[in-house]
């Protein structure tokens, strides 16, 4: 369908393997069908738009919203009557309070006759939240095509795998779909589409390059990329409306551009910043932290021993693990210098990225650099955690594997030196350490 592999891009073979799925609108599909994937990687868009072009009956319901059983089966419930009475203009509201009545009500809604002779498909978007409901609503949503002896599939939406859902007693297996990351091809092409009319497609091609260059290896949510894309491109072509530069002069524009990325990736994320903000800073040349409600980052405050977990993860970070006798033992030998620094470790650690470290030796780190001495409790490790929350640490493995949890600090040197002005009490000793990192 020519159409709709213009509206989905990207991903023709889990619209390949869908629509065999449904098959034509009288056959029966699939009791139960499970997609997952991580977050912005199309499965509601792509789900809808099918369901949408294909105009085939349906009804969508977001599990957040609906947060108790009873909201939840009466949102089901009367959207399926809205579809019966389209006609009529007007609907009765039907209230539902248990899964049995659900059954019963819902073999009275498809009795009618624009529902008897085709599919009817629910989807439940954000169907993780289900878990949280009573026991028997995940085994009878998958065996709900069993219970009314009915012609409708459920299809779930979620962020993590089937595994994860599997219930105890009563399960029927769904079909299983997983939707892929997009790769940086699939983000060119996609953001690539949105190019505005006024543009060619050239040359916003050659914008997304650039915007992907800067923010692929922090941000791979297409949701927020293409609200970046959207926010910088004023200032990209701001030399082509003033005359001072064409479409072709890349170099120019780039120079023009890259300083407002770099203030952009500090609001990745977190959109402390409204667009018209971030309209005014750019035609204003305002400082972060000047905007009136933005932490940007150096003003946050932590609680005390996070201030120093961070700054001994930033030190693991960018610090060789060899280097740690050197600089944190007081008795420590002589060592020379030439066993410290190769030829091809020469380069500043800084342009290389921050490197992986285990737990241990950030614990090792944090006692070294505290001045009083602290117990390994709880309240370091649940510190630790929510350090991985905020973004501002980034867990890559997890504790069942054999060398346990690695992290990466994910801050820049200019945060570390304002959380090591907050911690450092009298003689500024966190800060020295911070200085030894330094380019």
């Amino acid at each position: 369908m020519p159409h709709l592999e213009n509206m989905v891009l990207c991903r023709e073979s889990q619209v390949s393997t869908l629509q065999s799925l449904f098959g034509e609108r009288h056959h029966f599909s699939f009791a139960s069908i499970f997609i997952y994937g991580h977050t912005a990687s199309g499965k509601t868009y792509v789900t809808q738009t099918l369901l949408k072009t294909l105009e085939l009956p349906h009804v969508f319901v977001n599990c957040v919203e609906c947060f108790t059983l009873r909201l939840l089966l009466e949102q089901i419930l009367n959207r399926l009557n809205r579809l019966n009475s389209s006609g009529d203009g007007h609907s009765t509201q039907i209230t539902c309070d248990t899964f049995n009545d659900f059954v019963r009500l819902f073999k009275q809604v498809t009795k009618a006759k624009s529902l008897e002779d085709q599919t009817v498909y629910i989807v439940l978007d954000k169907a993780e939240y289900l878990r949280d409901m009573e026991a028997n609503i995940l085994p009878g949503f998958l065996r709900l095509q069993e219970l009314t002896h009915r012609n409708v599939t459920v299809i779930f939406l979620s962020e993590i795998v089937w595994e994860k859902f599997r219930p105890n007693t009563g399960c029927f297996e769904p079909f299983v779909l997983y939707f892929p990351d997009y790769s940086i091809g699939n983000l060119q092409k996609i953001l690539s589409h949105d190019h505005p009319p006024e543009y060619s497609a050239d040359f916003y091609a050659a914008y997304i390059n650039i915007l992907l260059g800067v923010f692929y290896t922090v941000c791979r949510d297409l949701k927020e990329l293409r609200h970046l894309a959207v926010l910088n491109f004023p200032k990209y072509c701001e030399p082509v409306v003033k005359g001072e530069a064409s479409e072709r002069d890349t170099r120019k524009l780039w120079r023009n551009i890259e300083p407002h990325l770099k203030k952009a990736m500090q609001t990745v994320y977190l959109r402390e910043i409204s667009s018209s903000q971030w309209e005014k800073l750019q035609k204003d040349d305002t400082d972060l932290g000047q905007l009136k409600g933005l932490s940007a980052y150096t003003h946050v405050e932590l609680p005390y021993y996070s201030k120093f977990i961070l700054i001994a993860a930033y030190l693991a970070s960018y610090n060789p693990a060899r280097t740690d006798k050197r600089f944190f033992l007081k008795h420590h030998g002589k060592i020379k210098k030439t066993n410290f620094l190769k030829k091809h470790e020469k380069t500043s650690n800084h342009l290389l990225g921050p490197k992986l470290f285990p737990l241990d030796r950030l614990l090792a780190i944090l006692y070294s650099i505290v001045d009083s001495r602290v117990a390994p409790t709880a309240n370091i490790f649940s510190q630790i955690s929510s350090l991985v929350t905020l973004q501002l640490l980034t867990l890559v493995g997890h504790d069942d594997q054999l060398d346990g949890p690695k992290y990466k600090c994910t801050v820049s040197l200019d945060f570390i030196r304002a959380i090591a002005r907050f911690a450092s009490s009298g003689k500024d000793h966190s800060a020295i350490i911070v200085h030894r990192t330094q380019p």
